[in-house]
């Protein structure tokens, strides 16, 4: 079989590298947008509680947007190898290139480039996405990638994670990402009822709701825990070993969950031991404040003893008024 513009005829190119998913990447422009908005909203709130004010938007969004992004990455697990490995079926030529795997909770991404990326007349920079969500046919996708023709070592790390497999690493990471996807969507709706509760005040049972939010994503940590660690079948590319550890979106899941944790904790404890901070935190005695004195202003006047009594007007109305005892 000939080459035709550097590629097999039966394959049309391969599928480039790209750094990241386009879904977070609008889901991080929307939550930018937001803050921008409040951004520019800020110079109208008075006082001491634009500090806090500022604080709590910036933690609410930053919760709201790793808890939708997170759903969507690639990288909770990840490894690299370079390796000397055979590029396609039935050849004998034999390309250096680092190969890739990045595991997320509803498939898993394999990447292979060359080094360097122009070897035995082609282009070495692929990229290839296998799905094992629910709706999707994992088996499908594979067998599609071998009518395509895709270079051997991405499909020798997809073939691990495939039905057919005895590794049997396809049903452990399929249910498992399911129910931690499904743990993380509770977590954003909880995050919801937290806000709503802050914004009404109800800042006791917002704690809870935050506390709750937090159990949430530190339990989608645990269950994707059970698949990385359930025995796996090696990757080799002769002497080389193909191993991945956590990722990104791994580590940036537990921080946003152990936030949330002290967040719950510090509002419930102050609740409890120094209600009168936490209300200055939210802004709350500034406001009964401001009340009070615009109350005080236009107080009715009171009866006095004295031969002379000043009665109570508005400020910008004062005048002393004599009255006489009958």
């Amino acid at each position: 079989m000939t080459l035709w513009n550097g590629s097999l005829p039966f394959y049309p190119g391969a599928n480039l590298c790209f750094p990241f998913d386009t879904t977070w990447a609008v889901i991080i422009s929307v939550f930018l947008s937001l803050l921008a908005t409040f951004i520019i909203i800020l110079p109208g709130i008075r006082g001491r509680g634009r500090l806090f004010w500022f604080l709590r938007v910036v933690m609410g969004l930053f919760v709201g947007a790793v808890i939708l992004t997170i759903q969507f990455t690639r990288d909770w697990e990840t490894g690299w190898v370079t390796a000397n490995t055979s590029y396609k079926s039935f050849s004998r030529a034999l390309v250096n290139a680092d190969i890739g795997m990045h595991i997320g909770l509803a498939g898993v991404n394999v990447t292979l480039v060359g080094n360097p990326v122009n070897q035995v007349n082609e282009t070495i920079n692929y990229n290839e996405y296998f799905a094992w969500s629910f709706d999707a046919d994992y088996d499908h996708s594979y067998g599609e990638g071998l009518e395509k023709g895709l270079p051997s070592p991405i499909l020798y790390v997809a073939e691990k994670f495939s039905t057919q497999s005895p590794c049997s690493m396809h049903r452990q990471y399929r249910i498992s990402g399911h129910y931690a996807s499904l743990t993380l969507w509770m977590a954003f709706c909880t995050w919801l009822i937290s806000i709503l509760l802050f914004s009404m005040p109800i800042l006791l049972y917002g704690g809870y709701m935050v506390l709750l939010t937090a159990a949430l994503i530190l339990f989608s940590l645990l269950f994707f825990f059970t698949a990385r660690n359930t025995p796996k079948c090696p990757i080799q590319f002769g002497p080389a070993s193909l191993k991945t550890d956590y990722g990104g979106s791994f580590w940036l899941t537990l921080a946003t969950g152990l936030l949330c944790l002290l967040l719950g904790l510090g509002v419930i404890t102050l609740n409890s031991m120094q209600p009168e901070k936490l209300k200055l935190i939210f802004n709350l005695d500034e406001r009964k404040g401001e009340e009070e004195v615009w109350d005080k202003t236009y107080l009715p006047t009171q009866p006095s003893s004295s031969t002379q009594d000043v009665l109570m007007v508005p400020l910008d109305e004062l005048h002393e008024v004599t009255s006489t005892q009958l």
